[in-house]
């Protein structure tokens, strides 16, 4: 699948505005962003209007779901005002970027649950804001070309299927959070809330 530049790349505001300028259908979205932690390597990276390509994902996720309400639009939403527990690319950019946060991964609630406590998911929110920006196009059955595109395309931040180099770091250091997380009590949040805007 030959992969166009986009028309215009869009940001945390704009998509979390009303109404969302994202269609409610399947699709492929492509993640850009301007300043990253430095440990991520850019080489042969994709870059447009001074950001880099580093992550792709898409929606639904696989054939045979008729009921799904998965689209484009839930996700990238989710991606962006959600949490670590429910977003892998949420959890990918909060470990990378943990020593700048000091905002580790953590239990939360019941202790089945690891995110980077309300505080530290705002801190992520606002970095998004500044830093993470999104395209996407329309695809009826987008896992066709899933594989396709990891496999060609230089995305140190994905990791299911993909072979880039940095890879095997970034599931070492997810891992070595999570274990941490795990060694760590469960985070007191009884005092502070955060707002959730749902999709």
């Amino acid at each position: 699948m030959y992969i166009h530049y986009p028309e215009r790349i869009w940001s945390r505001d704009e998509i979390l505005s009303s109404p969302c300028p994202i269609p409610a259908v399947n699709g492929i979205y492509f993640w850009w962003f301007k300043s990253i932690p430095d440990n991520v390597p850019l080489e042969k990276c994709i870059s447009f209007g001074g950001l880099s390509l580093l992550y792709i994902g898409i929606s639904p996720d696989k054939k045979g779901k008729p009921a799904s309400k998965a689209n484009i639009r839930t996700r990238i939403k989710a991606h962006y005002q959600g949490n670590a527990e429910g977003s892998t690319l949420r959890r990918t950019l909060g470990v990378l970027l943990s020593d700048e946060s000091n905002y580790p991964l953590r239990r939360v609630g019941s202790g089945r649950r690891f995110t980077f406590t309300h505080s530290g998911e705002q801190w992520l929110d606002q970095w998004m804001q500044n830093n993470a920006f999104v395209s996407w196009v329309q695809h009826n059955e987008p896992w066709q070309h899933e594989n396709e595109l990891i496999k060609s395309i230089s995305l140190p931040l994905n990791i299911q299927g993909n072979l880039h180099s940095f890879r095997p770091v970034l599931t070492g250091l997810r891992a070595r959070a999570l274990q941490r997380a795990r060694e760590t009590d469960i985070a007191d949040e009884s005092a502070t809330q955060r707002r959730f805007h749902l999709p």
